[in-house]
């Protein structure tokens, strides 16, 4: 598989720097800058909302921005693990938006698409807390664009991972009408992780623990969806 050649490149690249090591820095700097390989997928993780746009908020006070963000950066570590290149479009807590912007929603979501498009990425994630007023109401949800033949493979990938780990995960993808999906130029989701508005889900999401979890049951499914 094509993720088990990046791996092991990786590996005789670095077996190969520790020998070298014990003949002079001199070499191991060269070694080290010449035969770092270049990552043969690249996705965005998209950290929904930010800056002055917190979204859903939980019982404990905890906002939607805060754990997307959360969630983005977890799933972008565990992504340069396994050698693929990522691109966020936002790695702090700040808005995407012009602060001198009239519309500053609609300056968010351009500045969104600007960086989705202009990545030359494999493929595009959403990243998002739910919330309803019913609260009871709970599990991850998976959206890909309507027409998106691509969009929806890789919502079913990402679907079937979830369910395998996630007893409450749904266990279907739907067609969402969303700014980011509608106007990403790759394959691309939004996954809804859980609801804020449920107080266990709330206390789950919050987990370092599931995070690491969840994120990593992303990631099988983005795997799974380059075949690797």
């Amino acid at each position: 598989m094509k993720f088990l050649t990046i791996k092991k490149r990786t590996i005789l690249i670095t077996l190969s720097v520790v020998v070298l090591l014990c003949f002079g820095v001199g070499i191991f700097y060269a070694v080290q800058v010449a035969s770092s390989p270049k990552p043969e997928y690249t996705i965005v993780i998209d950290a929904g909302h930010g800056g002055r746009d917190g979204g859903a908020v939980g019982s404990s006070g905890i906002t939607e921005s805060e754990l997307n963000l959360k969630y983005a950066k977890e799933l972008e570590a565990l992504c340069k693990d396994f050698g693929i290149g990522v691109v966020m479009t936002r790695s702090d807590m700040n808005g995407l938006y012009d602060e001198s912007a009239s519309n500053k929603k609609r300056s968010e979501m351009e500045r969104r698409k600007n960086i989705i498009n202009s990545s030359n990425a494999d493929l595009m994630i959403s990243l998002h807390m739910n919330s309803f007023p019913l609260t009871s109401s709970n599990g991850a949800y998976v959206f890909y664009a309507s027409g998106s033949e691509q969009g929806y493979s890789l919502a079913k990938s990402v679907q079937q991972s979830l369910c395998q780990s996630f007893d409450n995960a749904r266990n279907f993808v739907t067609v969402g009408d969303y700014f980011v999906l509608n106007y990403a130029e790759m394959p691309s989701v939004l996954v809804e992780c859980g609801f804020l508005s449920n107080p266990q889900e709330e206390a789950n999401l919050k987990s370092d623990e599931y995070c690491q979890k969840f994120c990593y049951t992303l990631l099988v499914g983005i795997l799974s969806y380059f075949e690797m």
